[in-house]
């Protein structure tokens, strides 16, 4: 599947008080899987397969928030969207169907619109627990300390062992 992708981009942002974000890139892969092969269940056996278990089916939340404790991956495997990533002052990135946001702890991001039919795939990497917070200034330093603790992960979710986490995330 990872075959039909035609580019793999790097975004980076910095802590901006409120959102820690990550020294590390948030990945973007375009066309994982390709139009005509996309669906849950392809999206699914890409993420199992590279082995980040797929956790759950649904769209993303439409305020700005992150996970401390886990990196999180999310494959759209229908629809498109536009999510704005790193927090109210980051940036839009349009999505469709067979692309794969992999998020580094600690990346805000929120959903800012979608088509009717959009569905995202989310997936962890082995023993990760997500959390869940909203960018309160209460959260810092502990939310930090736990991000700083994640470990990277030992597959890259769309590469498998020959994917660009595997070199950008070390």
């Amino acid at each position: 599947m990872i075959g039909n992708m035609s580019s793999v981009v790097f975004e980076y942002f910095a802590d901006d008080g409120r959102f820690p974000n990550n020294v590390l890139p948030v990945v973007i892969y375009r066309r994982a899987i390709s139009q005509a092969e996309v669906s849950p269940e392809a999206m699914e056996a890409l993420f199992d397969g590279n082995g980040w278990p797929s956790q759950w089916r649904s769209g993303i939340f439409d305020y700005h928030h992150y996970h401390s404790t886990a990196h999180e991956c999310l494959g759209m495997a229908r629809g498109s969207a536009t999510l704005r990533l790193g927090g109210p002052e980051g940036r839009d990135v349009a999505v469709a169907a067979g692309d794969v946001v992999l998020l580094p702890a600690g990346t805000a991001h929120q959903r800012v619109k979608a088509s009717a039919d959009f569905l995202a795939v989310g997936a962890y990497p082995p023993g990760q627990d997500w959390d869940l917070l909203r960018g309160d200034p209460s959260d810092r330093p502990e939310a930090d300390k736990r991000i700083a603790a994640v470990p990277s992960p030992s597959t890259d979710p769309v590469g498998g062992q020959g994917g660009p986490v595997l070199e950008m995330w070390r």
